[in-house]
This record gives C-alpha cells, sequence and structure tokens, in this order.
C-alpha cells in the first residue's frame, strides 16, 4: 500500500471494536483491497460481495432495479449489507452495512456525469455520501482511487475514528453529505415492519463463555413474563453445549397471533437489562427461519417444543417436508438442546420423542438432574401469588 495515511486509517479501523459487510457496484474497489492488505482485516471485514454484473445486482436485491446508480440503490444496499452483518457478526459486536454504487470513466466516453453514491447503516444512524466528478479529469483508477478514500473515510467516522483521509476531491467537487438517527422505537418499528432482522441488547457483563464465542446459544421465547425457569433452562444449556454466547430471543412477530408492540418489546426486554442477561429482539417466529437468521447456533428448547418440531402435522402433513425443513436448518450448523418439561401433566424428556435418524444429530438432551422446572410463564401469569423476575 503506497500511502502511509491510508494505511494509518485503516489500522485504526480494524482495531475498533466494529464489523461490516461490504458490497460494492460499480467503483471503489481499491478499498478492499486496502481493507484486505492491512493485518487485523478479519476484525472488520465479515464479507465483500461485488454485483458487479446486472443479474448479480438483480440477485442480490431480488428484484430488477429502476435505476443502478443512484442514492436510493446505495441506501438498499447498505440495508441488505446490514442485515447480512447481523447474521454473521459475533455477538453484541457494533456492525455496518456499507452500500457503493457508481458510474466511474469507462473505456469509451459516457454522455452523463460521473459519479457515485455511497450509503453506510448502523443500528440506529444511516450516512449518505454523493459525489459528481469532474468529466475527463480523472482516469478510471484515479477516479476509484477518490471514490475508495471517500468509502474509507466513511467507514472511519462510522467506527468513530477521528484520524481523516484526502480524498483527492478539487474544491469544484462537493462532497454530500447527510445523517439520519433513529430513535429506539422507530429501530424497533423498522424491525416490526421487516427492514431489519434483528435488534440485539447486549446486555451481559461476562467476557467469555466458552471457547466459541462466535457461537450462540439461544433460548426463544415471549418472556411474559422472564421467570427463573427460563434462567435456569440457559444454564443448564450452557453445560452440555460445546461453548458458546448466551443470550435470550424474543420474536416481535407472531405467527399465530398480532405482532407484539413497541411498547411491549421495550417492557419485555427491561427485564433482561435489569438482570444483565443479553436479549436479541427478531421478527422471526419459525425455527427454520430463526436458523437462517443465526446461523450456527444452538436453540434452546423444551420437550414440547421438540416434540412440534418432528410432528408432520406442522408441515402439511409430509413427514417428508418435515426432514427437508430440518435438514436445511441442520446445514446451517443449528442444533437444538432439550430440556424436559411437563406436558399435560407429564414430565416428558428428549428419549420420549421419536426424532427420525436423518436429524437425530441436531438434537442433544439436556438432563432432567441438570434441569427440571415445571412451572410456565402462563401459569406465573395466572397465580399472581408467584414471585415473578420483572
Amino acid at each position: 500500500m503506497a500511502d502511509s495515511a491510508i494505511r494509518t486509517i485503516v489500522e485504526s479501523i480494524h482495531s475498533s471494536p466494529t464489523q461490516a459487510v461490504v458490497y460494492l457496484s460499480g467503483g471503489a474497489s481499491q478499498s478492499l483491497g486496502w481493507l484486505m492488505s492491512v493485518p487485523g482485516a478479519s476484525n472488520t471485514l465479515l464479507e465483500a460481495v461485488v454485483p458487479y454484473s446486472v443479474i448479480s445486482l438483480v440477485q442480490l436485491l431480488g428484484r430488477v432495479p429502476n435505476q443502478h446508480c443512484s442514492q436510493a440503490m446505495a441506501n438498499e444496499m447498505a440495508l441488505l449489507a446490514y442485515n447480512r452483518a447481523l447474521k454473521l457478526s459475533k455477538p453484541g459486536c457494533t456492525v455496518l452495512g456499507v452500500g457503493f454504487t457508481g458510474t466511474l470513466a469507462t473505456s469509451r466516453p459516457k454522455r452523463g456525469d460521473h459519479r457515485f453514491f455511497l450509503s453506510i447503516r448502523a443500528s440506529n444512524q444511516i450516512w449518505e455520501t454523493s459525489v459528481t466528478l469532474t468529466k475527463g479529469k480523472r482516469s478510471r483508477e484515479e477516479e476509484d482511487k477518490v471514490a475508495s478514500c471517500v468509502l474509507i473515510q466513511a467507514m472511519a467516522k462510522a467506527c468513530q475514528i477521528s484520524e481523516t483521509l484526502d480524498s483527492g476531491l478539487t474544491e469544484s467537487e462537493v462532497l454530500n453529505e447527510s445523517e439520519t438517527q433513529f430513535s429506539e422505537e422507530e429501530e424497533l418499528e423498522q424491525l416490526i415492519d421487516g427492514q431489519i432482522c434483528s435488534k440485539i441488547y447486549p446486555f451481559s457483563k461476562a467476557e467469555s463463555y466458552g471457547s466459541d464465542k462466535d457461537r450462540k446459544i439461544i433460548l426463544p421465547g415471549s418472556f411474559n413474563p422472564l421467570h427463573d425457569g427460563h434462567l435456569k433452562l440457559l444454564e443448564a444449556a450452557l453445560s452440555v453445549s460445546e461453548g458458546g454466547y448466551p443470550c435470550f430471543e424474543i420474536s416481535a412477530v407472531n405467527a399465530d397471533k398480532p405482532s407484539l408492540t413497541v411498547a411491549e418489546i421495550k417492557d419485555r426486554v427491561k427485564q433482561f437489562e435489569v438482570l444483565e442477561k443479553t436479549v436479541i429482539v427478531s421478527n422471526q417466529p419459525f425455527f427454520y427461519k430463526k436458523a437462517e437468521l443465526f446461523p450456527g447456533s444452538s436453540f434452546v428448547i423444551g420437550a414440547d417444543t421438540a416434540a412440534r418440531l418432528v410432528n408432520p402435522k406442522y408441515y402439511e402433513g409430509s413427514h417428508k417436508r418435515m426432514l427437508e425443513v430440518l435438514g436445511d436448518c441442520k446445514r446451517t450448523g443449528c442444533k437444538f438442546l432439550v430440556g424436559g418439561r411437563n406436558v399435560d401433566g407429564v414430565f416428558k424428556v428428549l428419549d420420549d420423542i421419536e426424532i427420525p435418524k436423518e436429524i437425530s444429530s441436531m438434537f442433544t438432551s439436556i438432563p432432567a438432574e441438570t434441569f427440571r422446572m415445571d412451572i410456565s410463564s402462563t401459569e406465573l401469569r395466572k397465580n399472581q401469588g408467584d414471585v415473578i423476575i420483572s
């Protein structure tokens, strides 16, 4: 890398506790080389995709774009990158989604402007940048370097890094920048509407949970209310897992009921803040979708839920379809840690459930001697005399 200033600012980005997914189309290609050539790139870069052809961009977006080079396109790419970063990042890490689209100098003259658009999405903020370059002033490589410098500087700003980088723009080439911040309520509205896939509240203070912190140990539930049984079940699950980061998960969207309101989500999240336990709010009520959202994770469930998971009744009565869906979950690296549960007055464990051999390796039993808790949140709500954690 020829420019020491670029190396210095990239080193600062890699030293920050931020991870990013970068989607580039039509320029800023040198930025990827700079990010990956400086040691520590794996601390920052989760994934980089260059959807250069029209077909590639269509597959990324899931539709044919009306305009390939625009601020709206950069924003859409950044949002896709942000959601992808949420799936790939370490638990509790700050994540960014970077979207870039440009139309720069080519081997033949262009009738339109040479310009580019950049968008960076964080959980509660979006940065937008646009530049129109002086036509004919630079070669393609030189224009790409300018765009790359602007992108690296914007990433540094999003990582709260104070160093600055000379992009090489002239006085007549205006760097149009804007920032929009989102409140917690707006973030949760975006989640309910399906714009973002999850929001993490990293309340846990502990630094280490076993040998593999990238892996999440997730206890899903409505937590209305959170009670001691939930806490003890997750603790027991950790004792039979291969390491990982323990967290709870609330789905704001329910398959059979109306979505939770923002106020309901915030009330339930408060329970975890008091106890310093990490909780993730997602918009996926089904386990096969949770597996896509949290690849490589272990889900902590009760025996009653395990029985429903392997019941063809919930797959249009098809045993084959059940194996296909759970097989897809298996391929994401997901597993199920199964605790005993009181079902219709009978305490059942994993051994009481017939698990097809094709997917049996996905299921691990939490021994009854390690965990047994017969009470449920529903029972607690009915019995106001019980002590509720809130």
